[in-house]
């Protein structure tokens, strides 16, 4: 286990230089530089294929770059414990036998240490996550059990449960219906205002206009990163969208992938 790092609060919450990523002798990312203050909202976004999940999982540590570096507050991410990941949930095994408390639980695993049993203080932190994504009443539950939008506020009250001050969710609205894609936008919201810096991989480019603070458009390299109407422009989604693209009747220009979840790559 990496010891706990004291954060260099003169550097930025996140900062990525130079990360490339190369699978079976192509790249996934390539010359990605970028950093985000704390608080943040930011939206990547991008064709499917175009590495919106690779990059998620550089910055949580969770995949090591070919090159370049990714840094929290100055240092490694495995050296923090403050990066909440939220994996598509296409990727969770939900038939494992664990209740929705358990999960929750699993987010002071690092604040724990090993062959230490949870204390009354971690299950405060775990009741109140609970309460502020509001299924303090599924606490029980197999999570096999849970709604598409449950087991979202589930892994948000996980990264909550484990005091992230940067959350990292790939793609936690795809596969829901509207009202729960509304509350967990709405959740994102109370994120933001408690200070939680937030980097969500989406394919839903209004949802990324609307709701986020800048967006990251994402075709291996970084087309434009910016406030979302600096980063909208038709050039700028052509270059990263080409042929997938399409006018609405209004003017609008529209992306069309085939895919809702993003590449594992």
């Amino acid at each position: 286990m990496y010891p706990h790092t004291h954060h260099q609060t003169n550097q930025p919450i996140l900062d990525v230089s130079h990360l490339a990523v190369r699978y079976n002798g192509r790249n996934a990312l390539e010359d990605i530089t970028f950093h985000l203050h704390a608080g943040e909202r930011v939206a990547i976004v991008g064709p499917n294929g175009a590495g919106k999940s690779t990059l998620i999982k550089a910055i949580a540590g969770v995949l090591q770059p070919s090159s370049g570096d990714v840094n929290i507050y100055g240092s490694h991410p495995d050296t923090h414990v403050c990066i909440g990941y939220i994996p598509q949930r296409s990727q969770v095994d939900w038939n494992f036998p664990v209740t929705v408390a358990d999960v929750v639980m699993m987010g002071r695993s690092a604040k724990l240490g090993p062959f230490n049993w949870p204390r009354k203080k971690d299950w405060d932190f775990v009741n109140h996550a609970l309460e502020t994504v509001e299924i303090s009443d599924l606490a029980s539950r197999q999570i096999s059990q849970l709604s598409g939008g449950q087991q979202q506020r589930m892994f948000i009250a996980r990264a909550i449960a484990q005091e992230s001050e940067l959350m990292l969710m790939d793609e936690p609205l795809t596969g829901l219906d509207t009202p729960s894609q509304e509350g967990i936008l709405n959740l994102l919201d109370r994120l933001k205002q408690e200070k939680v810096t937030v980097m969500v991989a989406t394919h839903d480019l209004d949802q990324a206009a609307s709701h986020f603070d800048r967006v990251l458009l994402l075709n291996h390299r970084i087309v434009a990163f910016d406030v979302p109407q600096n980063v909208m422009q038709t050039n700028n989604l052509i270059q990263a969208y080409g042929g997938r693209l399409r006018s609405t009747e209004n003017g609008n220009v529209l992306a069309v992938d085939d895919c809702c979840d993003d590449e594992h790559v």
